[in-house]
């Protein structure tokens, strides 16, 4: 991908400084002091179970992107510490569900506002016009986030 890649010919969009900011954002943002120590791997499963419901272990191998020993530990370990729980698959009795509980809902929650902590006094540093346009892409923001989703599937 170039630094000039454009979306289409009729946008002035550079998906490359896109790219860029996205990812500097994220380097900052996920390395956000945490009231919790978990590992990225087990927030991203149990974001992944609070936004897109209970998931077989081969579901969440493949939107975790990492093996099914590694996950099959992972969710155990999740489950020993209350925070996932394992169903019968009303649909195949033979799979399991992964199910998040109310515990690893309240750690999703908790992170979410703990970050929301960080950004407010970095957000009262810019100006109007730049809080503004930040208001402005997020609906966009979002519309990409679930275009991404949907590819993925």
């Amino acid at each position: 991908m170039t630094s000039t890649q454009r979306a289409d010919s009729n946008t002035d969009l550079d998906v490359g400084d896109l790219t860029r900011a996205i990812e500097n954002f994220n380097r900052y943002y996920i390395r956000l002091p945490a009231v919790q120590k978990l590992s990225f791997t087990t927030l991203s499963v149990l974001d992944t179970l609070a936004v897109s419901g209970p998931k077989r272990l081969t579901e969440l191998v493949t939107t975790e992107q990492i093996s099914q020993p590694g996950l099959t530990q992972l969710v155990t370990r999740l489950e020993r510490d209350g925070l996932v729980e394992r169903r019968p698959d009303p649909t195949d009795g033979r799979a399991v569900l992964v199910h998040i509980t109310d515990n690893g809902r309240k750690i999703g929650q908790a992170r979410h506002e703990d970050r929301g902590r960080h950004l407010i006094p970095l957000i009262a540093q810019l100006t109007p016009a730049e809080r503004q346009a930040i208001a402005a892409a997020l609906p966009v923001l979002t519309r990409l986030a679930e275009l991404g989703a949907e590819a993925g599937r």
